[in-house]
């Protein structure tokens, strides 16, 4: 869960809805990024199931008595969530080993270094996930590339969940985005209106973000809606 303040409570944005924009992004990054990777579909499924596995957690909220809000996925309990990581990633694997090998990649570095009993576990299980699909297939050697891709469209994604043009900018975002060398910064055209200097798309589109509000000191739902946003050239 992405969880953001609201007037009326927490915004909460599903994990997988998040994804989906990535993917979004991840079509229409400028240049032939995609054109020129052998697996092209298998990099787009990666970058749009990377979260999945959180599908089953997002369908309810967990309330975090300790902090009085709801827990996102930053802080949401180690074992349940290393072990949604591992279903979403189980998931991936069936449509797309080197998908999976991609998502593995990805949610590997964030607990590289953990010293976590569970994320330990859920590590040692990933190498042995990533050594068993790259002794099975030739991996491209757009591995690399393909894989921050998948990083640049989630951060890209969360920069739209976690910001609006009415407040500042989180501090996840405050240096902009990086790919192949070049600097990135995004700027709010109007309200709903986002771009980029430089320009980073192919092509404008538009986000469909769904979206709960949970009221303060109970996580109890007391809206859902859709928020929409327009990225532009």
């Amino acid at each position: 869960m992405i969880v953001r303040e609201a007037k009326s409570g927490f915004r909460l944005i599903s994990q997988h809805d998040h994804a989906l924009v990535s993917g979004e992004f991840a079509r229409r990054v400028s240049g032939d990024w995609l054109g020129e990777a052998p697996l092209r579909e298998d990099v787009l499924f990666a970058v749009s199931n990377h979260d999945v596995g959180w599908k089953r957690l997002d369908s309810e909220v967990l309330w975090n008595e300790e902090r009085g809000r709801p827990y996102s996925f930053v802080d949401y309990p180690a074992g349940e969530k290393m072990a949604a990581y591992s279903e979403g990633l189980d998931l991936v694997e069936a449509h797309s080993p080197y998908a999976a090998l991609l998502c593995s990649t990805h949610y590997g570095s964030f607990v590289k270094r953990s010293e976590v009993p569970a994320e330990v576990r859920f590590r040692e299980r990933e190498e042995v996930r990533r050594e068993r699909i790259e002794a099975s297939m030739d991996v491209p050697e757009t591995f690399g590339r393909d894989f921050r891709l998948l990083q640049l469209c989630d951060g890209l994604s969360l920069f739209v969940c976690l910001n609006d043009a009415r407040g500042g900018v989180h501090p996840w975002h405050e240096n902009g985005f990086e790919f192949s060398g070049r600097k990135f910064h995004p700027v709010w055209k109007d309200e709903h209106s986002l771009g980029f200097d430089p320009n980073l798309l192919s092509e404008g589109f538009e986000v469909s973000l769904p979206y709960r509000v949970a009221a303060a000191g109970d996580g109890s739902v007391v809206e859902r809606n859709t928020s929409r946003l327009r990225v532009t050239l």
